[in-house]
């Protein structure tokens, strides 16, 4: 399924970064702040090289960008490939409704 130009590889991507926890952590952080690297790995029980790797997991989804200020790189959600996702998960439930709506008119048919 394709949403505004999304191959089957971004979704992967996308929800594959998306179904860990710290990733999503760190996208909530980004959406509302930029933050660095370094700033992000104080706030994780983890190495600053795993936060990193998290980073670049999300980074090569699209859900975060980073970018340099002096020595530190900035990390900033995007809130574009969020919507992107969003829409996706928009298109499912759709299909979904729909099914069930065809479902109760069968069921509904079937009582009379």
């Amino acid at each position: 399924m394709v949403v505004d130009e999304l191959t089957d590889d971004d979704v992967n991507r996308i929800f594959r970064a998306l179904a860990d926890t710290t990733r999503r952590d760190i996208v909530r952080r980004t959406l509302v702040e930029e933050i660095s690297v370094s700033q992000l790995a104080d706030l994780y029980a983890m190495s600053f090289a795993a936060v990193q790797k998290h980073v670049a997991v999300l980074e090569e989804a699209r859900l975060v960008t980073k970018h340099p200020r002096g020595r530190e790189r900035l990390v900033r959600g995007n809130p574009e490939r969020i919507n992107q996702a969003q829409r996706l998960l928009d298109q499912f439930e759709q299909l979904w409704r729909s099914r069930i709506d065809r479902l109760d008119i069968l069921l509904e048919e079937e009582s009379n």
